[in-house]
């Protein structure tokens, strides 16, 4: 299998399914944004040194292909089986999200990203998954997006958000809280 084909240099792509679209639309950034955050849990996971969040961290990528695979799916092929996401993959972050907030000081203000570049890319990985949050919310206007996917990338926020607490915790980075001028 080669990795060029040149069937893409007219700026076009195919969905899972094989109909042809624009590079450009919607669910192709869609998609393409959960494939850029993917990138950015493996450097995540990376530069973390405890095991379990590391184990977390490589559920969360293969997550996020099971998403990135559902919104690349043709819409109009009814017989393509694709993989799901369940409540239980966002109950597992739940339940990580309350693990790590049992050791956390409770959260009074805003926090500026920052303090240790470990933690930078938390809030890094963290604002790409409110981008590919946003877009498949856009994308449910036009066409029907499982709900589980914005519910999971809604959820996987708010654990990367933790996790940078949690990781500023650990590495004893300062965690700057954001005060507005008065």
């Amino acid at each position: 299998m080669k990795i060029y084909t040149k069937t893409g240099d007219i700026g076009e792509t195919s969905l899972f399914g094989g109909r042809r679209v624009l590079k450009s639309e919607l669910r192709i950034d869609a998609y393409g944004t959960v494939d850029e955050l993917n990138s950015w849990i493996g450097l995540l996971r990376d530069v973390q040194t405890e095991n379990s969040t590391k184990d977390l961290l490589k559920e969360v990528q293969d997550r996020l292909f099971t998403l990135g695979a559902t919104l690349a799916a043709d819409p109009d092929n009814s017989k393509l089986k694709t993989p799901d996401l369940d409540e239980a993959d966002i109950e597992l972050l739940e339940k990580a999200i309350d693990k790590m907030d049992e050791e956390l000081d409770p959260l009074r203000n805003f926090v500026l990203p920052g303090g240790h570049v470990f933690v930078s890319y938390c809030h890094l990985a963290r604002t790409v998954c409110r981008r590919a949050e946003r877009l498949c919310v856009a994308l449910h206007q036009s066409v029907d997006v499982h709900p589980l996917t914005i519910k999971y990338l809604n959820r996987l926020s708010d654990y990367l958000f933790t996790l940078s607490r949690k990781m500023a915790k650990d590495l004893g980075a300062e965690e700057v809280n954001w005060l507005p001028r008065k």
